[in-house]
């Protein structure tokens, strides 16, 4: 059991701490006027007109961390049975 803890502290994409940080970080980055992710998001539902590929691109890059967030969320508290 306590190898298993060391091993998600050592690797930062199992890391809370880490992945929160980034989230904080690189996902809401730029801050004002709104964080950047959620302009991109707006953009895409909107159907993402004049999306170029570096706007995809920069929609990965920031959001990524959230991805990352999701991913823990979810084998936290996943159902018991299901096998990942």
């Amino acid at each position: 059991m306590v190898n298993k803890e060391v091993n998600t502290v050592k690797n930062p994409i199992n890391n809370w701490t880490m992945v929160l940080i980034m989230c904080a970080w690189l996902g809401l980055a730029p801050f004002f006027p709104e964080p950047h992710i959620w302009g991109k998001l707006k953009w895409i539902a909107g159907g993402a007109n004049g999306m170029k590929l570096i706007d995809w691109g920069d929609f990965i890059m920031h959001g990524f961390p959230w991805f990352l967030l999701f991913r823990l969320v979810f084998l936290k508290f996943k159902p018991k049975g299901v096998k990942v």
